[in-house]
């Protein structure tokens, strides 16, 4: 464990970004070649778009969509997805593609990589080989001008943590196809889901979280709740570290610009608390965060103070 800790803040110098879409264009990126105009009230493009997804509340950075779609697909045809050089890849892991058009309720899997992510093998390196994948969109994908893409990533190694894109498309399809069926998109390490434990080298690790998922069927103007989640098999973890979640602020872009949060500085045992519990710190210089029992003190970036939005909601914000 003292060598696992040594090692991910050693790379912490030198890679402080994740990964993340940038083809298609995830919502709010400042970091694609091209992007839309934001919508109105949408004061700033997410500069903390390649950090990890909170243990709970929503799976997605934003649910408000792009003023347009940023690309346009074909059913039965090659779509190409990228992803944005320089992020740690955490020596691979899980990936998940899927279509929505329900923005994100429901989501069908069209494409999954599992265990090696990001490169071409088995890998102890934090520096992705692979930055994008091509596969055929199914040929009975529906047809509409208001799809989603998503893409969802769990890490082989590090903190137990969960990423996601999501990006507003077309699909054409001439063939008139009405819905789509396929395994439903899950969110390993994200409340209801199940955590997936460090790899360690066993890049089996949590594959029956995604052999079993139920099917889900999807189709344009579809809101049908999502299936119920299987009993996947989870655990609590043994040490603080093991679930040291970086923090990703909540965002509320019509109130004002926030920047992305540092990573946490210490722990404490000082009192109880409950799992996800979040507070600002005295002088609101930083807040803390509890992470199954352990209290996480993270400190907000220069020129931002703490910000509780809501009782689950912290953000750093521009002072």
């Amino acid at each position: 464990m003292l060598f696992k800790i040594a090692s991910i803040a050693a790379l912490a110098s030198s890679i402080s970004a994740h990964m993340d879409i940038t083809e298609p264009c995830s919502r709010f990126s400042p970091y694609c070649a091209t992007r839309p105009p934001l919508p109105a009230g949408i004061l700033d493009y997410d500069y903390s778009i390649d950090n990890p997804i909170p243990y709970n509340g929503s799976v997605f950075k934003s649910e408000i969509q792009w003023t347009k779609p940023v690309a346009s697909w074909t059913a039965g045809q090659p779509v190409t997805i990228k992803f944005r050089p320089g992020g740690a890849a955490h020596s691979g892991g899980h990936c998940q593609f899927a279509i929505s058009y329900d923005n994100g309720k429901t989501a069908a899997v069209v494409h999954k990589v599992m265990k090696h992510c990001f490169f071409n093998g088995p890998s102890n390196s934090n520096v992705a080989d692979v930055l994008e994948y091509t596969f055929d969109l199914p040929a009975d994908i529906p047809a509409s001008s208001n799809a989603q893409f998503i893409w969802i990533w769990n890490n082989a190694i590090g903190n137990r943590e969960l990423y996601t894109g999501i990006a507003d498309i077309t699909i054409a399809n001439s063939g008139g196809s009405k819905s789509y069926t396929g395994k439903s998109a899950i969110y390993p390490n994200h409340e209801g889901y199940g955590s997936i434990p460090e790899f360690n080298g066993n890049y089996n690790t949590g594959l029956s979280l995604f052999e079993n998922a139920p099917n889900v069927v999807v189709s344009p103007g579809s809101s049908a709740a999502p299936p119920p989640v299987p009993e996947y098999s989870s655990s609590a973890p043994q040490s603080s570290a093991e679930h040291n979640f970086e923090a990703t602020a909540t965002k509320n872009f019509a109130e004002r610009n926030f920047y992305p949060l540092s990573e946490p500085i210490h722990t404490s045992t000082d009192s109880a608390c409950t799992h996800g519990e979040l507070q600002c710190i005295s002088g609101n210089s930083g807040y803390r965060r509890c992470v199954w029992g352990v209290w996480n003190f993270i400190a907000c970036g220069a020129g931002t103070a703490c910000v509780q939005t809501s009782t689950n909601a912290i953000v750093c914000a521009r002072v």
